[in-house]
């Protein structure tokens, strides 16, 4: 099992993705083997200074590195000696199994969708968040950024392919999808809604429940919740700056409260792309770079990819 890590992607890289390499390895090494990208010089000294060491290690000398403001096409193109560039090629070229950054978002999307490209009968790759839930188990939400504007037949795939992550990554079994809604009763809804609810209906792919509210979303109702981008963007960030006024209040280190910090998940897969693909978010410290690792080797593992492929197939 090959991974390509972003070393210089992030705030505070290549500093923190070291120590994120490092608690991997205390806690499951050589499990996978690592292909750290970018600056040689910058990367030896911090593993020489963190005392790792490791035969599943791999140095790859990356010169460039696209910023945050960068435009991603036109750095993609160029900077091919970017980390984020050697890393899809790594992934296109099948050196590597998975690769991770939690570098320029729009680079990682726009590398994503020319690179590794779509899963065929996908209409559109989605990105996903986990949801923690009143009774301690994790549900998801998607789309949450990717896609603004849907049709239909989007959020009918965005359901398949939320089940699919849920079940096989997530180990929830025989996931209950539900659509987001203003109300539960079938018909309910914009035109976009009243569309898609009967293609969830007799999707016999998943295991829909019918729509489900804004307050059923952190409650143990369902595991997959369905919207738009739009939708679901607003809903993340929303529950973000709850974890904040949560962390303001004193109320942070809440058993509950404390599972909306984004360093117990790490990243977000492109789900429907050919090849596993984490991106991470650009605050990420060392236990965010640590569960993009451990969230690319459940994907590997669980050979998520391919069982998509299977189901769009099928």
């Amino acid at each position: 099992m090959n991974i390509a890590l972003d070393m210089m992607g992030g705030d505070f890289a290549p500093l923190e993705a070291v120590k994120g390499l490092q608690l991997y390895l205390s806690a499951d090494s050589g499990a996978a083997t690592i292909f750290c990208i970018g600056n040689e010089t910058q990367l030896q000294q911090l593993l020489q200074e963190h005392n790792i060491a490791n035969d599943y290690i791999k140095v790859i000398h990356a010169p460039e590195v696209i910023g945050y403001h960068e435009s991603p096409t036109k750095a993609l193109k160029e900077k091919p000696n970017s980390s984020i560039s050697i890393g899809f090629h790594l992934l296109a070229s099948g050196k590597v199994d998975a690769f991770i950054s939690a570098g320029n978002t729009g680079a990682m999307l726009v590398g994503t969708m020319y690179t590794i490209k779509a899963i065929e009968g996908v209409l559109r790759p989605t990105i996903s968040t986990v949801v923690p839930q009143l009774s301690g188990k994790t549900g998801l939400l998607l789309d949450v950024g990717m896609n603004l504007d849907c049709k239909p037949e989007q959020l009918n795939q965005f359901a398949i392919l939320g089940s699919l992550y849920s079940q096989h990554v997530l180990n929830v079994e025989n996931p209950r999808v539900g659509l987001l809604n203003v109300g539960e009763e079938e018909g309910k809804g914009n035109a976009l809604l009243q569309s898609t609810y009967p293609l969830l209906k007799e999707n016999s792919k998943i295991n829909f429940i019918g729509n489900v509210e804004g307050r059923d979303i952190f409650n143990d109702k369902v595991d997959v919740t369905v919207c738009d981008g739009y939708t679901g963007n607003v809903i993340l960030k929303l529950a973000e700056t709850v974890y904040d006024i949560a962390v303001h209040r004193n109320v942070g280190n809440d058993e509950y409260f404390h599972r909306f910090h984004y360093e117990n998940y790490g990243g977000t897969p492109v789900l429907g792309v050919a090849k596993p693909v984490i991106i991470g978010h650009g605050i990420s410290n060392d236990k965010a770079f640590m569960n993009m690792i451990v969230t690319a080797t459940k994907m590997i593992e669980s050979d998520l990819c391919n069982k998509i492929k299977e189901s769009f197939t099928a």
